[in-house]
């Protein structure tokens, strides 16, 4: 008999509608944040050099996946005490290297299973043509 999450973490429920849980999950699963994570997966990064590592992001997109990030407790915001503002930089903290493990062991098995997504599309679709 399996565990259910509920029953390890009462008050939490992803699949509830309100359940702050579900804001996370969205900020780590939305359009970018995964790919925002994976940037930061070998040590800081300034704002700049993740935006190049995640092709396609924009300055807003990117500043707004690190804010939702920094207060979730996922990244640190490292800014020095005094000077450059420029020489901000960012990294995952504990809980944000244990996501960016499993969202990169998550991309790996995806990488590994693509042959066979590959193989269905086409079947998929040559069945939609016929």
């Amino acid at each position: 008999m399996s565990t259910q999450p509920t029953e390890l973490f009462p008050g939490f429920e992803v699949q509830a509608e309100g359940c702050e849980s579900r804001d996370i999950l969205d900020h780590i699963t939305g359009r970018w944040g995964t790919l925002v994570l994976l940037a930061l997966h070998d040590g800081p990064k300034r704002f700049s050099e993740i935006r190049r590592a995640v092709q396609g992001i924009n300055e807003k997109a990117l500043a707004q996946s690190l804010k939702h990030f920094e207060r979730d407790g996922i990244v640190d915001r490292l800014a020095p005490e005094e000077g450059y503002p420029s020489r901000v930089e960012y990294r995952l903290t504990e809980v944000g290297a244990g996501l960016e493990q499993r969202l990169r062991e998550l991309v790996m098995h995806l990488y590994e299973e693509m042959p066979k997504v590959l193989d269905s599309h086409a079947e998929y679709d040559s069945r939609r043509a016929s």
